[in-house]
Formats: C-alpha cells, structure tokens, sequence
C-alpha cells in the first residue's frame, strides 16, 4: 500500500504493521497499547477539558493542545488520550495515533487520509465497529485541528 501520503513517523507505523502477519498486527497494537503515554497532572482529574469518541466501544477520551512560536498560528499539535488499561484494542489504536501525529503541524494532521486506520491490515482481525472506532478518533483530531485559529 502507498504510505507517501502519511507524515513519517505514520507511515513508519503503517509499515510495520504492514510487515507482519495478522496475528503479529494484534500483538503489535497491544504493544501500542502499553505505550500509550499517561495524561499529564494538569489533565487527570479535569475530564471535562477531554472530549468522548462516542463511536468507541471502549470509552475514550481525547483532547488536543498546541505550541506555538511567536505567538503566530499553531506549529505543532499535542495529542492526549485516555483510555483504560482492560481496553486493549482501543488503547493500541490510540498508541498508535499518538506516536504517529503528536508534535506534528496541524497540516499535516489535517492531510492525513481519513482511511488511514484502513492501512494497518487490521480489517479482518478486528470488528467493523472497533475500526469505526479509529476512524473516529482520527476524525474528532481532525476536526479539533481544523478548528483552531489560523490553522492553515
């Protein structure tokens, strides 16, 4: 599959999964699962700065942060999730989002294909209803993305 489209670390991502067998892409993302980062203290106890993925089966939480220079547009996007530890399948999709977009700019989040999810090889090994779950989180990114003063 063409991964050209996909920022770097993404498409590294996209490439191991693509490297492996089915069984190896569950085991794969439950790796991304573990590695998913904690929030930071000034998120835990405040759910109400993160927005649900209702589309999730498990509940999840994201919420978006920016860094800018100069105190010009957005330069780069910070990604924060939160899921539980018995959501393995939901933590792992978010894992990956993080390590693939977090610091990026907000284009390139925003080019990101919305079929990404697709391009992990994972259609047949997880429920239709757990891939709209990922194709959620990585639109309601989008979507915070997109609404961020001068974004473009």
């Amino acid at each position: 599959m063409n991964t050209v489209a996909l920022p770097t670390a993404l498409a590294e991502i996209v490439d191991d999964f693509q490297a492996v067998t089915e069984p190896e892409r569950l085991q794969l993302l439950l790796e991304f699962s573990r590695e998913l980062p904690e929030l930071p203290e000034r998120l835990k106890d405040h759910p109400e700065l993160m927005e649900q993925v209702v589309e999730c089966q498990s509940p999840l939480f994201l919420t978006i942060e920016t860094e800018k220079s100069d105190g010009g547009a957005a330069d780069s996007v910070r990604l924060f999730f939160k899921a539980p530890p018995e959501a393995p399948t939901t933590r792992g999709f978010a894992g990956v989002l993080h390590e693939g977009l977090d610091g990026l700019s907000p284009a390139e989040i925003l080019a990101v294909p919305d079929d990404m999810p697709e391009l992990l090889g994972l259609t047949r090994a997880i429920t239709p209803l757990r891939m709209r779950g990922m194709t959620a989180m990585l639109g309601r990114i989008k979507r915070k993305v997109a609404a961020l003063p001068q974004h473009s």
